[in-house]
């Protein structure tokens, strides 16, 4: 029989899961301490949050993976369970990071629980849409591995960076712009792994020269990942934006993304339903094409606000391949009236 070792021991609390995320405890850095005597087993789990369920959850988790080890007697699994930092009014109860990013109000999360809904497009067009509404913003691409920021706003300029080396943003449309994008050449894929993602998403929200901004919105990667946790425990968010569309596959995963955020303490702010309907452009006819009251029904079971619902649209297509959002190319088109209300609607939300 071998003998249980630390490096087993943490072995197997890597198949430990923080709730809600793909990641596991260890690599979290949730594990402070392992001490093994014979086939005892005593584990020290630190962690903040203010929802009893998750230190319940991982404990329980932890147990059952320890109890798998070959000889093991024993199991003690304690956590030290810090409550999360003060909250800002402004926030809605959002947990404040250790350090807020200088000259920042609002820092804004666009997510989702799975790809192809358009929330790149949506990001960028409530960007330009809070802009329009008289608002300082920027815009920073959290999508490492697949950006697209640079290309809807038609620029691939490489950032220089300040004296103090800070990233200098990217400004077009009135807006400040951050992407992984911008560091790599078209066809150059980041290849990253787990402590690379956390380094370049925490260089992107704490070394870029933001400035004075009403809103940063951040375009989130599709899914409940390292980079959304980084974020959640990097900076304060104001708040989530859930993006979905009308049919139930898509639903299913909104509601995973916002269980995920709803556990890290975050607010939702709300639900976009994207690509709600088609206005055919000959005889003005609309199509459901996904159906029809799948994101009012969400928002109503998550007792969230439904900020809008955002058309399929040819022009919309064509502004964000030509590198100019439809809401700063054409403010009259009906998306752009539409994000130009969400972003109203949204602001209206965070000052009450």
């Amino acid at each position: 029989m071998s003998a249980i070792t630390e490096a087993l021991v943490r072995e197997k609390l890597s198949t430990v899961k923080y709730p809600g995320f793909s990641r596991d405890i260890v690599s979290f850095g949730l594990v402070k301490a392992v001490s093994v005597s014979g086939g005892d087993v005593v584990v020290q789990l630190s962690l903040a949050t203010s929802d009893p369920r998750v230190p319940q959850t991982i404990k329980d988790d932890s147990e059952v993976a320890l109890a798998q080890l070959a000889g093991v007697g024993r199991v003690t699994v304690r956590i030290d369970i810090q409550a999360p930092a003060q909250t800002s009014p402004a926030a809605g109860g959002a947990p404040m990071a250790a350090s807020a990013i200088p000259g920042v109000k609002h820092v804004i999360a666009v997510a989702s629980g799975k790809g192809g809904v358009g929330k790149s497009t949506v990001a960028a067009n409530l960007a330009v849409a809070l802009q329009k509404n008289g608002a300082a913003v920027g815009l920073c691409d959290c999508d490492l591995y697949g950006p697209s920021i640079g290309l809807m706003f038609g620029t691939n300029e490489r950032p220089m960076a300040t004296e103090e080396n800070r990233i200098i943003p990217i400004e077009r449309a009135d807006l400040k712009l951050m992407s992984m994008g911008f560091l790599l050449d078209d066809a150059a894929p980041a290849i990253l792994r787990g402590p690379m993602v956390t380094k370049y998403t925490q260089q992107f929200l704490r070394q870029v020269e933001w400035g004075a901004l009403d809103y940063l919105v951040l375009d989130l990667p599709p899914g409940t990942g390292d980079i959304q946790l980084t974020i959640v425990q990097t900076v304060a968010l104001a708040g989530v934006v859930i993006v979905t569309t009308p049919q139930e596959v898509a639903l299913i995963d909104a509601r995973k993304a916002a269980t995920m955020f709803s556990k890290v303490n975050v607010p939702i702010l709300g639900l976009i339903e994207n690509m709600s309907y088609f206005l055919c452009p000959s005889d003005g006819q609309r199509y459901d094409i996904f159906g029809s009251g799948g994101g009012a029904r969400e928002a109503a079971r998550l007792k969230v606000p439904l900020l809008g619902h955002v058309p399929i649209d040819i022009a919309t297509r064509e502004a964000g391949d030509r590198g100019l959002p439809v809401t700063a190319a054409n403010p009259t088109n009906a998306v752009a009236r539409e994000f130009l209300q969400i972003a109203q609607n949204l602001a209206t939300g965070l000052a009450d």
